[in-house]
């Protein structure tokens, strides 16, 4: 199978592309700016080509229509739509409107650039399978605590688009979820938080693996069944 993993220079792209192509899958890694990944660079030597890296920023147009033609027209089974921030965490009235407006335009807009890049490719397929990786603080059921306005709003419209997206291509095949990762020692969520990379990931591939068309739309949950909208 061949997947594509965007953000893939670290945390959790990186891992997913590690695992991925440590069971022997074909791997089109995206990162924004790849040769200050030696990891990523590292993995795609030794991979004895499974691992292609390719630059791909995705608050670009231009460079996710560029990351699309360098994989090639060859058929795509799955795509990770990984890459995201974390933004400014600030009180309402401190906010940073241009920084709520940048963490929106890679966890939101990002993802729709990629998957529709990529959409012929896609369709070459026969898995055609999306999964954005989202957030549980994308949750409005699951917001207890407030805050993080530009991290939860951007993660909230990534799952709204991903549903839209389940309606729209389900009479074509694709089963379309937003994954949440729970709290995993990346950067972005510290060493403290309480779930290595290696076994979020792990997990995650596996949900993704097992897929069905009923669970097309869903907001699945790394650790087994769904995560409250």
């Amino acid at each position: 199978m061949r997947w594509v993993i965007t953000g893939a220079n670290r945390g959790l792209g990186l891992e997913f592309t590690r695992q991925l192509a440590a069971r022997g899958e074909h791997v089109e890694a995206g990162a924004r700016e790849p040769r200050k990944s030696s990891e990523l660079e590292e993995l795609a030597a030794g991979s004895k080509g499974r691992v292609r890296v390719h630059a791909c920023d995705v608050r670009d147009d231009a460079s996710v229509r560029a990351f699309a033609k360098s994989i090639g027209q060859v058929a795509v089974d799955v795509v990770v739509n990984n890459a995201g921030v974390m933004g400014k965490m600030q009180a309402f009235d401190d906010l940073d409107l241009a920084d709520v407006a940048h963490t929106f335009d890679v966890n939101a807009m990002g993802p729709i650039r990629v998957t529709r890049a990529l959409l012929p490719q896609l369709m070459l397929g026969k898995t055609r399978r999306v999964a954005h990786v989202t957030s549980g603080m994308g949750s409005i059921g699951d917001n207890g605590s407030g805050g993080a306005y530009g991290y939860r709003m951007s993660k909230a419209a990534l799952n709204m688009m991903n549903k839209s997206l389940s309606v729209d291509y389900a009479d074509r095949g694709f089963t379309c979820v937003v994954l949440n990762p729970g709290w995993v020692q990346t950067d972005m969520g510290g060493r403290g938080a309480p779930t290595p990379v290696e076994e979020s990931v792990a997990k995650m591939l596996a949900r993704i693996d097992a897929l069905t068309p009923a669970e097309n739309g869903s907001f699945v949950d790394y650790k087994g069944g769904t995560y409250p909208w």
